[in-house]
């Protein structure tokens, strides 16, 4: 998940330019955030707070960041509402979004059809990688290739398309540790209780930063996974946060937030949150 800062960036850049069809421009742009009016309404929006760079409480502090605070705060200044973040856990958020317990939910959710089955969901405003982490320095595993194909014990998160995707590479969850969070699977791979941890390379960032000296990325990327917003299938908030998030794109809001959490000006890891 994690090669060099500068190499995010890069990738960041090219996927902002895919992520879906930019609104036109002029005068059809300045419509299209005029009828995104939500008339000040409040927006309870789910987040972990314990997914660098998405969203974290910074040690000491008692009020979130991260990539999802900063884009949810700019949504709701051109779709005219506010946002209410709520601690949510992974990955019974994603039923709470489909019960109408919160309007949506923003943690590096991957686009399935099968979470469209219970959600909906914006349109996808950044596409990441999954990669596999490793112990630094472990030669049993030059690529993704020798972790698949050989005996490996992998980590990962419940609930996660990384979970699912480790069964369909692995052939089944024999060879799977699940864990609640991240953080444990990453632990459990510097604990020599797994081989290997698969996760989104934007999140995996951070774990590795942390740990340095300790584990490092396989290159090899397993699969791309767009992300996007959840809501209620019923949900009328989707059209205003779809004509913000192009409205963001178009005025290269979107490229400062990748600026600013998916390159080296990001430099808090997971020693650094509550």
């Amino acid at each position: 998940m994690k090669t060099s800062r500068s190499r995010i960036a890069r990738l960041f850049a090219v996927l902002l330019a895919v992520a879906l069809i930019a609104v036109a421009c002029g005068d059809d742009d300045d419509a299209a955030v005029e009828g995104a009016d939500l008339g000040g309404r409040t927006v309870t929006v789910g987040v972990e707070n314990a997914y660098l760079p998405f969203n974290y409480v910074p040690a000491g502090e008692s009020e979130g960041q991260g990539w999802d605070y900063d884009a949810w705060r700019e949504i709701c200044r051109i779709a005219n509402c506010e946002a209410e973040f709520v601690v949510a856990g992974w990955p019974d958020v994603i039923d709470q979004v489909a019960q109408g317990e919160l309007d949506t939910a923003a943690d590096g959710i991957s686009i399935t059809d099968e979470r469209k089955e219970i959600v909906a969901y914006s349109q996808a405003y950044m596409t990441v990688d999954q990669k596999f982490i490793i112990a630094k320095g472990d030669d049993r595993y030059g690529s993704a290739d020798d972790i698949i194909n050989g005996d490996a014990l992998v980590g990962t998160q419940v609930g996660t398309t990384n979970f699912e995707l480790a069964v369909e590479l692995l052939g089944g969850d024999d060879r799977i540790s699940a864990f609640d969070q991240f953080g444990l699977a990453v632990q459990a791979l510097i604990n020599g209780d797994v081989d290997a941890v698969i996760i989104d390379d934007a999140a995996g960032q951070g774990y590795v930063g942390e740990n340095a000296d300790a584990v490092e990325l396989v290159d090899d990327a397993l699969q791309a996974d767009p992300l996007g917003f959840i809501f209620p299938l019923d949900s009328d908030l989707i059209p205003a946060v779809d004509a913000a998030l192009d409205e963001m794109r178009s005025s290269g809001f979107l490229d400062e937030l990748g600026e600013k959490y998916f390159t080296d000006s990001f430099t808090v890891t997971y020693d650094d949150i509550e």
